[in-house]
């Protein structure tokens, strides 16, 4: 079976954000660098925020623009898998889903699989413990903003454990939409539901 992939592209009044860590994300999924140059084959609209969803594989390539609009995160809720896997940016997110189902009246999930912290359903995390920006070092996909701050040395990446979690006095959420976006500020323990 011909997987497909996704690749969420930030686009505001007709610029492309980061497009270069997207093309390269891409490249790798599909082990090559001259199907689908995405400078050439997106033209988003001139007006407006929007969301540039790709869906591809190595014979197919489609996309949409939809109008952005944030999906706030105000409440975390940890939950334990230790079998889920998305190493690469599918388009079939139903295991993520199935997680997600199970938040209760949070507003996402904090995703622990080996003990070990992963991701939100939506984006990479970061946890500042009063010195530097930490994020999970194994994270179950390696987002393209994630990658963009350690590339830039804000983010390190290190081992981060359920009870890691008392260390730290905020958290980020990192994907291609919202950056790098702090929803608790020196009460992370206040978000935890």
């Amino acid at each position: 079976m011909n997987r497909f992939y996704l690749e969420t592209i930030k686009a505001l009044d007709g610029e492309l954000f980061h497009i270069e860590y997207h093309q390269q994300r891409l490249n790798k999924s599909l082990q090559n660098d001259t199907i689908h140059p995405l400078k050439k084959l997106l033209s988003p609209p001139k007006k407006g925020l929007y969301r540039c969803r790709v869906v591809y594989n190595a014979e197919t390539f489609s996309v949409e623009y939809i109008p952005y609009v944030k999906r706030e995160v105000n409440s975390l809720k940890i939950i334990y898998n230790d079998t889920i896997e998305y190493e690469k940016k599918y388009a079939d997110r139903d295991s993520i889903d199935e997680l997600f189902a199970l938040r209760d009246k949070c507003d996402d999930i904090l995703i622990v699989k080996g003990g070990l912290i992963r991701d939100t359903s939506i984006a990479n995390v970061a946890f500042y413990d009063g010195k530097e920006w930490l994020t999970p070092k194994r994270p179950l996909l390696n987002g393209v903003t994630r990658q963009r701050y350690i590339d830039n040395a804000t983010l390190n990446p290190v081992d981060i454990f359920v009870d890691d979690l008392r260390h730290f006095s905020q958290v980020a959420l990192l994907n291609a939409m919202i950056d790098f976006d702090i929803i608790a500020q020196d009460n992370l323990e206040e978000i935890i539901c």
